[in-house]
């Protein structure tokens, strides 16, 4: 097992949250965990996720149970900067689970998406918590 760090930028609350912090448990690894409606990541550490996961900003916003809509934010007249600045003011606005390890930073939609960037192997079968299969026996993806 690597002693290297893994965060979680996690909704408790979100399905596809609870299965990616699930795929790293199942990995032997305890992330860090920032629950991050209830510890919003700041406007410097949210520009640092976003330029290390090489998406636009506007791939990072939320728009289902969000006020995206009554902020208008699909209007292109909006800058990145605005936009990172209405995560900053509004942070159910992240997308989310966004996870770094030691080989990347990536928004893992769908929650399989974190297997590309653990550094661990997986120790045993999981199922999301819909029921479908993602890793077998042998601890490889489905």
């Amino acid at each position: 097992m690597s002693d290297a760090t893994i965060t979680l930028f996690h909704n408790p609350a979100c399905g596809t949250s609870r299965n990616v912090l699930a795929l790293i448990r199942n990995s032997g690894v305890e992330p860090v965990i920032v629950e991050y409606l209830k510890t919003p990541p700041g406007k410097d550490k949210l520009v640092e996720l976003i330029a290390a996961m090489g998406m636009p900003v506007r791939s990072v916003l939320r728009q289902k149970g969000t006020p995206y809509d009554e902020l208008k934010l699909d209007d292109p007249t909006w800058t990145d900067d605005q936009l990172i600045d209405f995560m900053v003011a509004h942070p159910i606005l992240m997308n989310r689970p966004i996870v770094v390890t030691p080989l990347g930073t990536r928004l893992c939609r769908p929650s399989e998406a974190v297997l590309d960037i653990l550094p661990s192997p997986q120790l045993a079968p999981f199922a999301k918590e819909d029921g479908e299969p993602v890793i077998d026996a042998q601890g490889r993806r489905v």
